[in-house]
This record gives C-alpha cells, sequence and structure tokens, in this order.
C-alpha cells in the first residue's frame, strides 16, 4: 500500500468519505485520490513523490500557478502583522477599489470567504431589495450549496449522478424554479407566465460545472433584457471565470452589465476569499445601510486579502492574458488534432484560461448534451494521464485550467501523453 493509499484508508475514519469536498473522492473515475503535498508553477506533488502536470490549479485560482513568490511573498508579510482582526484594514479598501475599476459593472462590493457565501449572499440581496421570492437558475449549472440553490446543480452532485440534495426542504426548494440552460424559449415563457413574481436570474454565464458549457449570445441577451422589463435582479455567477477567462471576466465578453456579480477563486489568489457587488443602489440595502443582513467573522481576511491584491495585480500586466490565452488554445488545439489522428471521438473549447473536453462528436450547449458524452471512456482516459502524470479534474463534470506557469514543453508533454493513451482507449 502506497503512501496516497494509506493517507486515504486514515482519512475515512474521521473525515467523511475520507475528504472534505466530495469531488475530491473520485467517486465518478474510480481510485485512491493522490493526496497532495507541495506545489510550484505548473506542477504538483503527491505523498509518494509523483510529479503531475496540474489542469486544476485548486479547481481556478492558482492562474499564476502554484506558490507563485509574490503572492506567498505577500501572504507571509501580511501573516506577521497578524492573522485577523474581526475589524476593517486598509487592504480590504484597497481590493475593493481595484475590484470596482476592474469591472464597471461593480459599483460597490461585498468581501466574503467562500462563493457559496457570495451567491447565497447576492440572491438574499436580490429578494430583499425586490420585495419578490422566486429565483430562476438553470439546469447543470452550480451556485454552491445553499439550501435554495441544490436543485438540478452541477459539480460534484452531477459527480455522484444526484441532480439533489437530502437534507433540503421542499419549502425551501419551491421558490427555486429550473429551466434548461441556453433555452431562450423557455425563459421568454416563464417571464411572460409570472415575471412581475421573480426576483433574480442567476447564472453562470460560462458553465464550469457541467464541463465547460458557453451561453449563447441569444441566451445571454434575452436574460437581460427580460430582467430589465420585469424589474428582476440579474446576477452573473462568476466565481469560476471571474479574471479567468478575461480582464473583464464573461461579462466584458458579453457585452453584458449584469446587476450583481459573484466572485471568487481567482479574486483569493488560492486563499479562501470571494466577493459580491454590483449596482449601489442594490448593495445599499445591505446592512448597516439596509435591512438585508449579511456578515462573516473572516470577511475580508488580511492575508487572504494580500494574495487576491498581488493576483489581480498580476494579471492586469501587460501581455499576461493573451499569454494565457495562447498557452490554453495550444492545449486545446493539440488535443483535437491529436484525436483526429488517433481516430478518437472528441471535442474541445477555451476561453482564456479555462478549457472543456469532451467524449463526444460536438461541443455541448446544454445538461442534456453533456450527459450524452461518453464519460466511461473520459474515466480511462483520466486515469490514462494520471499515470503518466497529468493531473485533470476527476470528473467528467468539470472544468480544467491553465495558468501562466505551463510552458510550452509543458502542453507538448501532456499532449504526447494524449496520444499514447488515446491509442489505449
Amino acid at each position: 500500500m502506497n503512501q496516497n493509499q494509506q493517507l486515504f484508508a486514515a482519512a475515512q475514519k474521521h473525515i467523511p468519505g475520507g475528504v472534505n469536498s466530495p469531488v475530491r473522492a473520485f467517486g465518478s473515475v474510480g481510485g485512491t485520490p493522490p493526496f497532495i503535498k507541495k506545489g510550484e508553477g505548473a506542477y504538483i506533488w503527491d505523498a509518494d513523490d509523483q510529479r503531475y502536470i496540474d489542469y486544476v490549479g485548486s479547481w481556478g485560482p492558482l492562474i499564476l500557478g502554484h506558490a507563485h513568490p509574490d503572492v506567498v511573498a505577500a501572504v507571509i508579510s501580511t501573516a506577521k502583522n497578524g492573522m485577523s482582526f474581526g475589524a476593517p484594514t486598509a487592504l480590504e479598501v484597497e481590493l475593493a477599489d481595484l475590484i470596482c475599476e476592474m469591472l464597471p459593472s461593480i459599483e460597490q462590493v461585498r468581501l466574503v470567504s467562500s462563493g457559496t457565501e457570495a451567491t447565497m449572499s447576492a440572491i438574499r440581496l436580490a429578494r430583499g431589495f425586490t420585495g419578490r421570492d422566486k429565483l430562476v437558475k438553470f439546469e447543470g449549472c452550480y451556485h454552491g450549496h445553499a439550501d435554495s440553490l441544490l436543485v438540478k446543480a452541477g459539480s460534484g452532485l452531477l459527480t455522484f449522478g444526484n441532480p439533489s440534495s437530502a437534507g433540503v426542504p421542499a419549502s425551501v426548494a419551491a421558490d427555486t424554479l429550473v429551466l434548461p440552460y441556453n433555452d431562450v424559449a423557455a425563459i421568454e415563457q416563464l417571464f411572460a407566465e409570472i415575471g412581475n413574481q421573480i426576483a433574480a436570474i442567476i447564472v453562470e454565464p460560462i458553465a464550469g460545472n457541467m464541463n465547460m458549457v458557453q451561453a449563447s449570445p441569444a441566451f445571454v441577451q434575452a436574460m437581460r433584457n427580460l430582467s430589465t422589463k420585469y424589474g428582476a435582479v440579474l446576477i452573473y455567477d462568476e466565481v469560476m471565470t471571474g479574471f479567468r477567462v478575461d480582464l473583464q471576466c464573461t461579462q466584458g465578453l458579453h457585452g453584458i452589465k449584469p446587476d450583481l456579480t459573484c466572485l471568487g477563486k481567482v479574486v483569493g489568489g488560492g486563499m479562501p476569499l470571494a466577493a459580491f457587488g454590483g449596482r449601489s443602489d442594490i448593495m445599499a440595502q445591505l446592512a448597516p445601510l439596509g435591512p438585508v443582513y449579511q456578515a462573516g467573522t473572516l470577511s475580508g481576511n488580511p492575508v487572504a486579502v494580500a494574495a487576491g491584491l498581488v493576483t489581480l495585480k498580476k494579471i492586469r500586466e501587460a501581455g499576461f492574458f493573451n499569454y494565457l490565452t495562447q498557452q490554453t488554445n495550444k492545449l486545446i488545439t493539440g488535443l483535437i488534432q491529436v484525436a483526429k489522428e488517433t481516430n478518437t471521438v472528441f471535442s474541445a473549447q477555451s476561453v482564456g484560461g479555462m478549457f472543456g473536453f469532451y467524449f463526444s462528436e460536438s461541443i455541448p450547449e446544454s445538461f442534456a448534451d453533456v450527459m450524452n458524452s461518453d464519460r466511461t471512456r473520459f474515466n480511462a482516459f483520466f486515469h490514462g494521464m494520471l499515470n503518466k502524470g497529468i493531473y485533470l479534474a476527476p470528473s467528467a463534470f468539470e472544468a480544467g485550467f491553465v495558468s501562466a506557469a505551463h510552458s510550452d514543453e509543458d502542453i507538448l508533454n501532456t499532449l504526447a501523453a494524449a496520444k499514447i493513451v488515446f491509442n489505449e482507449l
């Protein structure tokens, strides 16, 4: 029994399933998860000292790569002055100013500690602002594990074949209305019937928790137009895509100004930090100014804020996103070519530093399309690549991520491994 196997066995004694987040258990792909002890640049090492080229990047935050020296230095320097105060700090002001400067739709922002906290708070705020209860979400989109959002969600829920969660009262989920992703007719019909009862639409503008699925221009415009017409709040959940696909996030690519935006992952530079923000008239409803309550002991934690500040400043440097997009494109076009050479049914796409690949003939546009991909073949490909030192997300329902630390050599080595594995499928 190797070190990973021993650690996994020991973990299951006092940690449910041996993990602290479900998809880490390798439940859908099988096998023993590697226990990671170190990361540097584009690489991670497990408990048995096996090195992997990492395309998970802590599920997206590590856009600069693991243990970037400037981020580490900022964390150490800030931690020396204290880990947490539960009181305002100058760093919070600086980060809030930077976020609002980088993202024009955000006039005011509230810092929190996780993506789930950001989305649940944004929805509460939208309900308080509108005085309405009903929320529209889309099949396969995952917005965290708050009760009202675990209705036909993506991510780990899809991994385990269960599109809803036990422990969520029917009464809590009753006001969450689920529509097919990219279905313009469905959203138009719903608003025509009950538009004046809808508090908000929440959407992943590029879904990353049913693999990677992009919203169509018509779908995006319909959400914006209907929200405006009926007085609903349009919430872009950019926890995953925020500052990952573009400097102005997906909303910049879409040319859409949402009313509220949820951010996470990249904005914290790998530390537990997230945010939600938007129009100042909506944000003014938050306590202590307004009646919508939201609070958090560790909100704006100075160590996390320091990591986020360095990360956001780095990605604003000239040429950063061009290089990141270029490296991601090399990986995806290379995989498509290798699949073609080996006669493998395969498709793939990328935006900025985010990518998705599918064992299907065409790129999916909905949850139903993703479910029709060949997940058995994905599992075999995943393990084949893992055995060759390539660490991909352990689920057919998760997007992948490239960092600025991924070199041409890393990508060429990944493609060489993929060619061998494709031939073995």
